[in-house]
C-alpha cells in the first residue's frame, strides 16, 4: 500500500468512526413523549431562542434510556440564585442513581459543582467532598452554559463551557458499573432552563485524564465495623445506659468501609418510618488496664456508647452552627477511651439528617489492643 492509499484509508476509517459516533447520539427534544417530568414545577417553552425544559424541584427522566458508559450533553442556563441542578446517570430507580449537579450560588468557589452517588435515597456530598468531587468554575449567569459528562468505567469527566479542557475529573464513582436511566433534575430552590439534550452511550470512551493512585491507607484506620438494623434516633433520647433489653432488638452485619476509611452507611439502606439511626460497633482486645485516644467523624449526628454507658454527644448538621457550615465528614472529633483488660465495646450511634450518612475512625495507636473482627 502506498503512502497516499495508507493516509486515505486512515481518513476514511476517522470519518467512518465519527460518523458511527454521531449516529449513536440520542437527541431527545423535551417535548418527546420519551421523558417523564416528575417535578413541581416543569414546562417546555421557547426561552432565549431556544425550545427548552423550564425544571424545578424535581427530575426529568429519558424513560426508555439505557446507558453505563458514554456521553451526556446539555446546555443549561441559570441564575445566581442558590441552586443544585445537573444530570444523573445509572439511575435503578428513583432512589439510587449518579449525579452531577451544579451550584449557582458558589460560583468560583472550591464547591462550585458536586459530583455524588445516591444510595437508597439519600445524598451524599457531605461524605465526598474536595478536589476528587467539584472543581473551582466561574458561572455565566442567564446564559446558555454547555454541560458535557464523559463517563467511563469507574471514572469520569466533567467539561464546563471548555469543551477541550475537563473541569473535573473524578477518579471513582462509587456505584456499581450497571446499566440504567439518565436524566435532568433540579432541587428545590431555584430553577433552571435546559435545552440540546443528547446521550450517547458507548463503550470506554476515551479520557483525558488518568485515575489518582488511592492514597495510602493510614496505620489504625479503622476499615469495617459491625452496623446493627436500623432504630429511630429519638429512642435513644435520655438512654445513658445500654440495657441487654435494647441490645436484644438488633440485628447485626459487617461492614467494609471504602478506601478512604469512609463507612457510607446508605449503602445499607435508606431512610424509612423514621428510622433514621444505626450503631457502628468495634470490639477493642486490650493487653491491660490503658487510655487509648480514637478520632472519628460522622454524618450526621452522633452518640457515643463505651461498655454500655454514654460518654459523647454532637451534631454535624447541614448549617446547624451558622449559615457555611457545611457538616461535612472528617476526623474532627477525639475520644479517649479507659479501656480494661479484656473486651471494649465502644458503639457509635449515627443518625442521618440531610448530606450524607457516614462514620470514619482511626485508633492512633495500636500497641497492646486489637479490633476483634
Amino acid at each position: 500500500m502506498t503512502k497516499f492509499s495508507a493516509c486515505l484509508a486512515a481518513i476514511i476509517l476517522c470519518s467512518l468512526s465519527a460518523w458511527s459516533m454521531e449516529i449513536r447520539a440520542q437527541a431527545v427534544p423535551f417535548d418527546s413523549d420519551r421523558w417523564e417530568i416528575q417535578a413541581t414545577e416543569s414546562k417546555v417553552l421557547d426561552y432565549m431562542g431556544r425550545r427548552s425544559l423550564y425544571l424545578k424541584g424535581g427530575a426529568a427522566i429519558v424513560k426508555d434510556s439505557q446507558f453505563t458508559d458514554g456521553v451526556i450533553e446539555f446546555d443549561i442556563s441559570f441564575t445566581e440564585a442558590q441552586g443544585f441542578m445537573g444530570a444523573f446517570w445509572r439511575m435503578q430507580d428513583a432512589d439510587n442513581y449518579e449525579e452531577f449537579y451544579i451550584r449557582p450560588h458558589q460560583s468560583g468557589q472550591a464547591d462550585a459543582n458536586q459530583y455524588q452517588p445516591v444510595f437508597n435515597g439519600v445524598a451524599s456530598w457531605q461524605l465526598y467532598y474536595g478536589a476528587n468531587y467539584s472543581a473551582a468554575v466561574k458561572y455565566d449567569f442567564n446564559q446558555w452554559l454547555h454541560v458535557k459528562l464523559v463517563i467511563s468505567g469507574k471514572s469520569m469527566e466533567v467539561y464546563l463551557k471548555d469543551m477541550d479542557t475537563p473541569a473535573l475529573f473524578v477518579s471513582e464513582q462509587k456505584r456499581e458499573l450497571k446499566q440504567g436511566r439518565v436524566g435532568l433534575s433540579v432541587g428545590s430552590f431555584a430553577p433552571a432552563y435546559y435545552s440540546n439534550f443528547s446521550f450517547t452511550p458507548m463503550n470506554n470512551p476515551p479520557l483525558k485524564g488518568k485515575a489518582k493512585a488511592p492514597e495510602a491507607t493510614p496505620a489504625g484506620m479503622i476499615m469495617s465495623w459491625l452496623i446493627s438494623s436500623p432504630i429511630e434516633g429519638k429512642s435513644l433520647e435520655e438512654k445513658y445506659q445500654l440495657t441487654e433489653a435494647d441490645k436484644q432488638k438488633l440485628s447485626w452485619r459487617k461492614f467494609e468501609c471504602e478506601s478512604t476509611g469512609i463507612a457510607n452507611l446508605a449503602r445499607l439502606q435508606g431512610l424509612k418510618d423514621g428510622r433514621n439511626t444505626v450503631f457502628a460497633r468495634l470490639v477493642i482486645q486490650s493487653e491491660r488496664e490503658q487510655f487509648k485516644k480514637i478520632k472519628f467523624g460522622f454524618s450526621d449526628e452522633v452518640k457515643a456508647y463505651f461498655n454500655d454507658r454514654l460518654i459523647y454527644g454532637a451534631s454535624d448538621i447541614w448549617r446547624s452552627r451558622d449559615h457555611r457550615f457545611l457538616g461535612t465528614i472528617s476526623l474532627f472529633d477525639d475520644l479517649y477511651l479507659p479501656l480494661k483488660k479484656g473486651d471494649n465495646e465502644l458503639w457509635l450511634a449515627i443518625t442521618e439528617n440531610f448530606g450524607g450518612w457516614g462514620v470514619k475512625a482511626l485508633m492512633e495507636n495500636m500497641d497492646g489492643i486489637r479490633i476483634k473482627e
